[in-house]
This record gives structure tokens, sequence and C-alpha cells, in this order.
């Protein structure tokens, strides 16, 4: 049995307590050495294998699969955040597949929830924005042309853009030609959640002299929106006196 487990967005005690089991459980751990808290593998039992996935081929990585298999052993693939966002975990599952070894999935707390606990931050304020926009800029792997970062900065929705960091003047210009205004609130999160995390409000026309400024050159996530600076919303009608729900009758007008 194959589990893909998501480390957490980095702090070793935001995994998930079903995590946390597989990993005491694992006869073999594969996790993402260049992301993933190394302190998680203090939960792994005396006479566990651990591989470290950031110097592996996926070639190399589905051999240990394979013989672990063969083995009868239990092995956990460790991924950073929540491996559904940028894990690469299909292209394994469909080898798994093929090869008729069974495999589930553990979600973990994505980096992107993480970058929001580091500011505070909601991403959907009534009457700002009601939607999350996650994407990244085009680098070694290519985003589909309709997906262009311009195109969604049409929509004004809150957007969190990963695996940008290197780009960020490219990214500001790519938001300002959608939309966006070079004063549209920003916000950089580097390694959301891990003890030496870093978080800077700027906006979109400063993103990459924000960076500049604090040597932020990789591991990192941005923020555009109005909802980093929350300065304008609605209350939740949800908790409005005057609102009525299932489990409560209205009492006063707001």
């Amino acid at each position: 049995m194959v589990h893909f487990v998501g480390a957490g967005s980095g702090a070793a005690d935001l995994i998930t307590v079903r995590g946390k089991k597989l990993l005491e459980e694992a006869d073999v751990i594969i996790y993402a050495g260049s992301l993933v808290n190394p302190q998680l593998l203090d939960y792994k039992k005396e006479d566990c294998t651990v591989y470290n996935s950031a110097k592996m081929t996926l070639e190399e990585v589905l051999d240990v699969f394979f013989e672990s298999e063969e083995k009868g052993l239990t092995t956990v693939r460790l991924h950073t955040g929540d491996p559904c966002l940028y894990g690469a975990i299909r292209e394994q599952m469909d080898v798994l597949d093929e090869k008729k070894i069974q495999y589930d999935y553990c979600p973990g707390v994505s980096s992107f929830s993480g970058a929001a606990s580091a500011l505070n931050l909601e991403y959907t304020l009534p009457n700002v924005s009601q939607s999350v926009i996650i994407t990244r800029m085009a680098g070694r792997t290519p985003v589909p042309e309709k997906e262009e970062i311009a195109s969604f900065a049409a929509h004004q929705a809150t957007m969190v853009v990963f695996l940008s960091t290197g780009m960020l003047e490219k990214l500001s210009e790519r938001l300002i030609a959608g939309g966006y205004t070079a004063d549209t609130p920003a916000a950089i999160v580097y390694k959301a959640t891990w003890e030496d995390e870093k978080a800077f409000v700027c906006t979109v026309g400063t993103l990459a002299k924000t960076a500049a400024e604090n040597n932020i050159t990789k591991t990192a996530l941005m923020i555009i929106g109005d909802v980093v600076s929350h300065s304008h919303y609605d209350r939740s009608e949800l908790y409005n006196p005057a609102f009525t729900t299932e489990f409560r009758e209205a009492t006063e007008l707001i």
C-alpha cells in the first residue's frame, strides 16, 4: 500500500492526525526534502527507511514503490502542503493504477492556507471577493494559454500565485495588463508557518521591489486583491440578527 500524505505548509504540528499516524506506521517514507519540514521525520519508527525525493527522478521514486510492494511494506509518499496543488501526484498514481498497486491520499494544510494565517487574512470578504484563483506564472512547466495571468486578473478576484517569486516584475506587468491597478493591495509570504516565516504587505506595483528589499528569492506566495487591506467589506449575513437560518429566527434589524 502507498499512502500519499500532505505534510502541511511547514510547521511540523500542522500535519493532520491521520497523516501523523501514517508516518508512524510507515516502513518506507519518500519525502520531498527540498520543501518538507524534516522535523516530520521524528514521527517515523526506528526501522523505517527514508528517501529524499529532492535527489530522485520520478522513475527512481516508482522503483522504491515497486520494491516496497514486493516486500509487502507500507510506503508513505510525503509531499509538501496539500499535494493536490502542484504536487505531481497524478503521474505517480497513474503508474500505480497500471501496476494494480493500491494507494490512497491524505490531504494536508496547503501553503495558501498557511499564507492566510501569516496575515490573519480572510480570502473571501463579502462585497469584496467571493472567489480565490490559485495559479502560477509560466516557467519550466508551461501554463495553458487560456490561464495566462492577465486573463485571470480581469476577474478582479483574490489571486494566490505559487512558484513565481523569481518573476515578480513580469507578474506585476501581467496583473496590471489584466486589470489590476498598480496600487492594488498585495502581499508576499515567505515560508508560511515555518519558524522563519516572513510576511510583507505591499502593492501590485511594488512586488519585485518588496521582495528585493527583503532578500526574498524563492519559497514564497504572492496574494493579490483588496482582501489584503480588508479596509472595507460587508458583515456576514449568516450572523446578522435580522437573518433567519435553519437554526434560529431573526430577532432584530441591523
